[in-house]
């Protein structure tokens, strides 16, 4: 199958330049630890902000995840023209106001309009736009787009439920509460009908967040 590749580096939204400066970050880790009086140099400290630096470019690595890559060409022509639904997809990702993690499930569904894309590669999507500063109101859209851009289907929808720890162990400290988010595209927007068995199907015995 033929695709327009420069179409996938739009649609994943990266960030142009190096990979992540893992020195810088270790100086910056370096001087909150001395910030907030402790000492760097002490024994369990001494190794923080090397660890803090390998963290973040795993965390972080959407950024510059090579989106041609990510997907090795499984996108295939297929009559199959009922909903695909993937749900209970976990993520883990990093609010951008406050550095703290939120996490739950994705549930995401299109219909295909004469192809198809790998089953691994939807979880892959929501990891590529998870592993960034996110907004989880962005982060929906996002990956709403970027499978409508890559397999024009007659419609996509995502469902988001988080979790975010800026908002159970500070702030308000609501231990409860969670953010549910949603994109509806093409029919999953236009026709209440397919909208319907689509929360239907995510809503079948879905597990518990946590």
């Amino acid at each position: 199958m033929e695709v327009n590749e420069r179409v996938f580096y739009e649609l994943a939204d990266l960030l142009p330049g190096e990979q992540i400066d893992s020195p810088a970050i270790q100086d910056a880790v370096a001087h909150i630890l001395a910030a907030i009086g402790e000492d760097p140099a002490r024994e369990g400290l001494n190794n923080t902000p090397e660890r803090v630096a390998r963290m973040y470019a795993e965390l972080l690595d959407g950024y510059r995840q090579d989106p041609v890559a990510l997907l090795n060409g499984a996108l295939f022509d297929e009559t199959y023209d009922e909903m695909v639904v993937v749900r209970d997809i976990e993520f883990y990702s990093l609010c951008e106001h406050h550095l703290l993690p939120f996490l739950g499930r994705a549930h995401v569904a299109y219909l295909p309009r004469g192809r198809v894309v790998g089953l691994s590669k939807i979880p892959r999507i929501v990891d590529m736009f998870a592993r960034r500063l996110q907004v989880q109101e962005r982060m929906t859209r996002q990956i709403a787009e970027f499978i409508d851009g890559i397999l024009n289907p007659l419609g996509v929808a995502v469902v988001i439920e988080g979790l975010h720890l800026c908002a159970t162990m500070r702030g308000v400290k609501k231990h409860d509460a969670r953010m549910i988010t949603s994109a509806m595209m093409g029919a999953f927007r236009t026709h209440l009908a397919t909208r319907q068995e689509f929360l239907d199907n995510i809503s079948r015995g879905s597990p518990h967040l946590l």
